[in-house]
């Protein structure tokens, strides 16, 4: 047996055969190196392709939110796609419920994604129903796959608490549904979505081990790894775009590690250690529907009124707007992860 199949072979279940805290690691080193090597080596042929099939999203003077000046391919997002499911689906070894729950949960986004960066790369905006009702579609599968979030422990008594069904379907709908709309809306500048999932995914991948979460921690390293793969070509100046295909999608797999692990036996507290770990486009896009829905706006309607908009207009220049971001994101997740401290 090669070192190599010793690795993949060591973790199984969500769990890891040997036991030992070297095997462990070095599986997490192995997911995340293999999720980078695959995005890396997928995106500049997928990139090639988009300008063949003119699948490339266009500069527009009349567009506030378009801020590149040259044809960019909108291909991102399959890399990420193969990249996630092809390394997770390698090391677990097998599919489970929750694993066929979630690949048929991010090929509904990815398909429903496609269409609407198709849309855009014809100058038209594609309907904001179906778009809700397919990511709604995605999270009744994970909800329907035991995934979800069904309580938290009363800080008065330590008993948990376990709420009725329905709550804990309306709950695992909404955050899943948030999660990803505001990562997409996230999604208005080179590098900003990319960095802002692969902090959140760090910071979600400490708590999972803190937790002692294996499962969680391996999909949030693998997301680590996509992402930062991803960042390689989208740091600005960008040479390659994930589109709303592959910003929903990262948002919903940071929803799912969420409720897979942040939220398990949560209290009061700690609930809202994922809502920090994910607090610049939560907290972000909060004050944009508030602000849309006051301005008597469609809230679904997207505009340049996001956080690194505003930075923009304020007089800020692309890499210091990032970097602001990048930075107040850090801040939040250290925060959460103080409060995890806090309560353990």
């Amino acid at each position: 047996m090669t070192s190599t199949d010793f690795l993949f072979n060591s973790y199984n279940k969500g769990k890891l055969v040997d036991g030992s805290e070297t095997s462990e690691f070095m599986v997490y080193i192995l997911a995340f190196i293999v999720s980078f090597a695959v995005v890396v080596l997928l995106i500049p042929p997928l990139g090639r392709l988009a300008h063949r099939l003119d699948f490339v999203d266009k500069p527009r003077e009349d567009v506030e939110r378009k801020l590149h000046r040259q044809p960019i391919p909108l291909t991102a997002s399959y890399a990420i796609f193969t990249g996630f499911f092809l390394t997770y689906i390698a090391l677990t070894k097998e599919i489970t419920w929750e694993t066929a729950a979630l690949v048929a949960g991010g090929m509904l986004l990815l398909t429903i994604g496609t269409v609407d960066d198709w849309y855009k790369t014809k100058g038209k905006d594609f309907p904001a129903l179906p778009k809700m009702l397919v990511q709604v579609s995605a999270a009744v599968l994970v909800f329907a796959s035991g995934i979800a979030f069904t309580g938290f422990v009363n800080p008065f008594n330590a008993e948990y608490v376990m709420l009725p069904i329905w709550l804990q379907f309306i709950l695992t709908i909404l955050w899943i549904f948030g999660v990803t709309t505001v990562i997409n809306f996230s999604d208005g500048m080179d590098g900003l979505a990319g960095g802002l999932s692969a902090i959140s995914a760090i910071t979600l991948f400490i708590v999972a081990l803190a937790k002692g979460q294996t499962d969680s921690a391996l999909m949030s390293i693998i997301l680590v790894g996509v992402t930062i793969g991803y960042l390689k070509y989208n740091k600005a100046p960008a040479k390659v775009f994930m589109g709303d295909a592959g910003a929903t999608f990262l948002g919903f797999i940071l929803a799912v590690i969420a409720l897979d692990g942040a939220f398990k036996q949560a209290t009061m507290l700690s609930i809202f250690i994922p809502i920090l770990a994910l607090g610049v486009p939560i907290f972000d896009n909060i004050f944009v529907v508030i602000k849309r829905f006051i301005q008597g706006k469609a809230i679904y309607q997207a505009d340049a009124s996001q956080a690194h908009y505003r930075l923009l207009r304020a007089g800020l220049n692309h890499k210091q707007v990032v970097a602001v971001l990048y930075l107040v994101s850090t801040c939040l997740c250290l925060s959460s992860i103080i409060l995890m401290l806090v309560e353990m």
